[in-house]
């Protein structure tokens, strides 16, 4: 009797399609991790000691996590022009950040130091724009892969998105703006005088509804990607 033949092995493209897969959850993964972490370092190493007796590796460990997944993402669909344009401009923001993440901890020890506050003043400007062409990379994976259900929710978050951040732009524009003019009428000069005390706490409240937004795309894509992993994703 014949002896059963070897099962054939899969083709190559689709050897390659689940390799670029598996990377791309794992970049997902990273960087659903990763953005809330750098937040959280980043604010604790300004707000408070807690991560001193550590130095500078926490800040270098989350601003690192969210290039390795961009890094990671970045092997789905290597092809696609527009995906790989804005994943280039997102990976070369997170490099930045993670060679100015060190200056969070220099800036703790010495913070009447000027170049070192403006050098945590271009992490949080960087850290804004990553997030702001996070959101938008997302929405051009999200129109790569067959949900349409997905699709929806992610020009409906990343629209959202989008606007917030540019308003927390606008908001710090007009507040340093408003800041530099000599006259200006009383109850302005009070609105800014509340501001200045209290502009960490209302900075951190801004920027965490889109932070929470973000993640929950990336874990809606994540998901997806892993149930077509299982289910024979094409």
């Amino acid at each position: 009797m014949d002896s059963p033949k070897p099962p054939s092995p899969p083709p190559a493209n689709d050897l390659e399609l689940l390799h670029s897969l598996r990377r791309l959850v794992r970049g997902l993964s990273a960087l659903f991790w990763g953005v809330p972490l750098a937040l959280l370092t980043c604010v604790q190493s300004v707000l408070t000691d807690w991560l001193v007796p550590l130095g500078a590796i926490p800040p270098l460990i989350a601003t690192g996590l969210l290039l390795l997944g961009t890094t990671e993402i970045g092997w789905f669909r290597p092809g696609e022009r527009v995906w790989q344009t804005i994943l280039e401009r997102v990976k070369m923001l997170a490099l930045i950040n993670v060679g100015l993440s060190p200056f969070i901890y220099f800036w703790s020890r010495f913070p009447n130091e000027i170049y070192y506050q403006q050098m945590v003043w271009g992490i949080g400007v960087i850290g804004v724009l990553f997030l702001y062409n996070l959101n938008r990379a997302l929405k051009c994976l999200a129109n790569m892969l067959p949900d349409q259900t997905l699709r929806e929710d992610t020009d409906l978050f990343t629209g959202m998105n989008l606007g917030l951040i540019a308003m927390l732009v606008l908001l710090t524009a007009a507040y340093f703006g408003l800041d530099h003019i000599n006259t200006l009428p009383q109850i302005v000069i009070q609105f800014l005088e509340v501001i200045e005390q209290h502009h960490r706490w209302m900075l951190i409240f801004l920027i965490l509804l889109p932070v929470s937004m973000t993640m929950s795309l990336l874990w809606k894509i994540k998901e997806l990607v892993l149930a077509g992993l299982f289910g024979g994703y094409r």
